[in-house]
């Protein structure tokens, strides 16, 4: 995240917002080209939980994405000049697809996590979705699978755009199903 004479200053800010904020160790961040069409200004980070939680997962249970947007003029749907849009992805135990409330569960981990973390924001809105896997046939013996896609938007209160990284992060590890950190325990992890 680099930034030139020519980006706003409020920019700038919120990049070194999401530069100095500290995430759980299990949570590995990479920079990635941001989208070019959507806005004049933006920053793109991947993130993935790096350590299994069981036996029965893989080494990466959750994956996603976090994109930070900022048009100085503002857009009309945004209501505002900066918007947060983030895409979590996990596999989850094939018992959680028997669960008839999984997708608003899901949704309440994004509303928590922006909460717990302080993140500001309005025009909050998103998808989550279910698929459930069956294999037939000459893979049969593949067990079931069961994965959830949350998508969601908002538009942050761009001083303290690390508090939304941080509420990102905490979905990603709470879909990758780690136990939520005790009061008063902070994570020492990398920085961007």
């Amino acid at each position: 995240m680099t930034a030139d004479a020519d980006v706003p200053a409020e920019f700038v800010r919120a990049l070194h917002s999401l530069r100095d904020r500290r995430l759980r160790p299990e949570v590995r961040l990479q920079e990635i080209p941001a989208p070019a069409r959507i806005a004049p200004y933006a920053v793109a980070l991947t993130g993935e939980v790096t350590a299994a939680v069981s036996d029965d997962l893989e080494d990466e249970p959750a994956s996603g994405r976090f994109v930070l947007l900022h048009d100085p003029a503002g857009q009309e749907a945004w209501q505002g000049t900066f918007r947060v849009v983030t895409l979590v992805r996990a596999t989850l135990d094939p018992e959680a697809a028997q669960d008839p409330l999984l997708c608003a569960a899901a949704w309440s981990w994004v509303e928590e996590a922006l909460d717990t973390t302080g993140a500001q924001r309005h025009a909050l809105g998103g998808t989550v979705t279910q698929v459930q896997s069956q294999s037939f046939g000459a893979i049969a013996e593949r067990p079931d699978e069961v994965e959830v896609e949350i998508r969601a938007s908002w538009s942050p209160d761009p001083s303290d755009a690390g508090a939304h990284l941080a509420a990102w992060a905490t979905v990603l590890c709470t879909a990758a199903g780690l136990p939520p950190l005790p009061d008063g325990v902070a994570a020492l992890g990398r920085r961007i």
